[in-house]
Parts: C-alpha cells; structure tokens; sequence
C-alpha cells in the first residue's frame, strides 16, 4: 500500500512551538485553569491590513499552515483539509451579542461570515490563492482524525501528491463559561507540570492549531511516516477499546511489543484517565509513556498537537523531559502509538513509524 509521509508540521499552541529550536526547549509552565497560545508574529505571513480584520483562530490557523509548508519546502499544496470542533468561537460570540443587544435589526454581516467554520481553510486558501479541494470537518472529538482520513484517501487515490491537513480550536470567554457548567474543567487552577498526577476531576483547558503537510514522496527532512489511523466511536466498556487497538496494530503489523513509545491524551481527570490507566496495564505494562495535554490543554483537536509532538519526537529521537510520563524515554524510536480520547466518547489511535 502507498506509504504516507509528513513531510512538514507547524504548530500554534500554549507552549512555544512556532519559534523553532529544539522542542520544548523554553517550556513554559502555567498554573491556572485555561490556556491561551503564545502567538508569533504573525505579520511574517499576513498582511498588516488583513491582520486587524482576522480573530485568533484565523491568525493560529494560518500560521500554522505556513510554518508546516515553510518546513515541508512547498508553496502550494494540492489541497487543504482543515477540522475543527467549535469553529470561529469568537465571531459567533460577538455575531450573537449584537443579535440579542440590536434586537436582531441593523446587524453587519461581516461577524456572521467569518463565524462558520470553514472560514480558517477558506483564508488559507485565499492568501496561498490556491484554488484545489478545500473541505473542513466538524466531528467534534473526530474533527482532526477525519481531516486526516479525508486526506489519506485522496493521496492513495492519486488525486493530489501534496496535502495540508490540519486542526485547530480556540477557547473564548463564553466558551469557558458554557462548557464549565458540565464540570469539564477543575474548580481550583494547578500547576501544569503536575497536573498529571491530579487526584480530583475536571482538566484545564486549551486551544491551539497544528497543521502538516501529507505527501506520497519523502522530502528532505521527513522523519516520519503516517502509517495508520483509526477511531472508535462510544465504546461499551475498556474491554472494546483493548480489541479495538489489538486490531488496529494487527492490520499495521505489529504487536505492542513494536511500540517504542506510547503517547497518551492523559489530562488530569481522575475519572477520564482511569481509560488510559486500563489500557496501558492490559498492552502496555512496561512500556514507556509520554503525554501531552498538560503541555496544551484540552480540546476536542488536541490530537493535532499530539501528532505534532509524536513527529517531532521521531525527527530527533529524543523525548522532552516535559513530555515523559512514566519510564525511561527509548534510545532508538522507531515507531509511536498515539492513543486519545475525548470526553471518554471519542477514541482515536495514530501509528508513525520513524523513516530513515
């Protein structure tokens, strides 16, 4: 079967991930309960009369896109696929406001348009002027994985050689407020570093973007093939998901002994970590684990920045100390087990195998 590789990656995140150098270097640490990313300049990419007009999301999105097609070498990809969960947050929000505050009159339609979700892959497109296949995903915890599905097809079938996939989420006042209601997040701020470890319920939240350039042809500086990927949706009980991912590794050909290192979505709460915890007891008792969402926060496409790290770990074949949950990290990395999931409904698993 046609291999897939990630020939670039770009991330937008709480941690200073689009400064380049080595990874995580300056980690930054937080102790509160919501994340906001640390923005580059975005200037580098967007024009300064564009940039007052753009919400954040937009800008992350964007900056994304570039640093993954900056390290890929490309200008122009063959297609742009983009998921997302909750869309322009902001736009809605001030669209909203005005709606109820104006008593639906005299509204501008400028919040409304730039409130749908598939605005971050139109503005892409508009400022690369690429005119090919543009689709954006709104799956809720699937949004990313399905962008990548979409993507892995159309390169397979032939119809493009270059694709830039990527998902993105921003966290807002309003949002915050809303989704705190279903006691998502934790009542009290933590300290990032320790969150882990965390004996109470409810996460931090988080947002960001991660975008990577998927091609059929190696380039230069490819560390990493996309060697599977898969969701299970809702399962019954850890029984299902244990067979799920003894399936999914049987139809990449491997057992979990192949795996140098598993990346997990653990995020702090004591209930939705318990999966993970089975999990890695019932296939992976001895392996070592590192995980990411204390590093980003979480949202319904923290996957993206999962994969971003998984990449970025088989390029230098090392594992930032911040990122290493249990055991020692492996001398050689040749293949990664990302294994996330959202709200406990939406499991996902992606394989990468390092290329040489």
């Amino acid at each position: 079967m046609l291999s897939i590789y990630i020939n670039g990656a770009g991330c937008i995140s709480p941690q200073e991930t689009a400064a380049g150098g080595p990874m995580l270097a300056n980690l930054r640490e937080y102790e509160q309960v919501k994340l906001a990313t640390v923005d580059p300049d975005y200037k580098q990419w967007i024009d300064v009369k564009q940039i007052r007009r753009m919400s954040r999301v937009v800008k992350m999105g964007v900056g994304a896109a570039n640093l993954s097609l900056q390290a890929a070498g490309i200008t122009m990809p063959d297609a742009i696929v983009t998921g997302t969960a909750y869309g322009c947050l902001d736009d809605t929000g001030v669209f909203l406001t005005k709606m109820v505050n104006q008593q639906e009159e005299m509204l501008t339609p400028t919040a409304f348009i730039q409130s749908t979700h598939n605005t971050v892959g139109g503005q892409i497109a508009l400022l690369l002027g690429c005119n090919a296949y543009n689709n954006t995903f709104v799956h809720r915890g699937f949004s990313f994985e399905n962008a990548l599905l979409d993507t892995i097809m159309m390169l397979r079938e032939g119809s493009a050689q270059q694709i830039l996939v990527g998902g993105l989420d921003e966290l807002t006042q309003h949002s915050y407020q809303i989704l705190s209601r279903f006691g998502i997040y934790k009542k009290e701020p933590v300290k990032t570093m320790e969150l882990l470890n965390s004996p109470t319920r409810g996460t931090i939240a988080g947002e960001g973007a991660a975008f990577f350039t998927l091609g059929t042809q190696p380039g230069a500086n490819t560390a990493a093939e996309l060697t599977g990927i898969s969701t299970l949706y809702k399962p019954m009980w850890e029984g299902e998901v244990i067979g799920h991912i003894m399936k999914f590794l049987e139809d990449n050909n491997c057992t979990p002994n192949d795996i140098d290192l598993l990346i997990t979505g653990r995020n702090g709460d004591i209930d939705q970590d318990e999966i993970y915890e089975e999990i890695v007891e019932a296939l992976f008792p001895e392996h070592p684990e590192a995980s990411f969402k204390h590093l980003c926060g979480e949202y319904p496409t923290a996957a993206g920045f999962g994969m971003w790290l998984a990449n970025g770990i088989l390029a230098d074949q090392a594992v930032p100390d911040a990122a290493m949950f249990y055991g020692q990290a492996p001398r050689s990395i040749k293949k990664i087990l990302l294994y996330n999931h959202h709200q406990g409904t939406h499991h996902s698993l992606v394989l990468l195998s390092h290329v040489e």
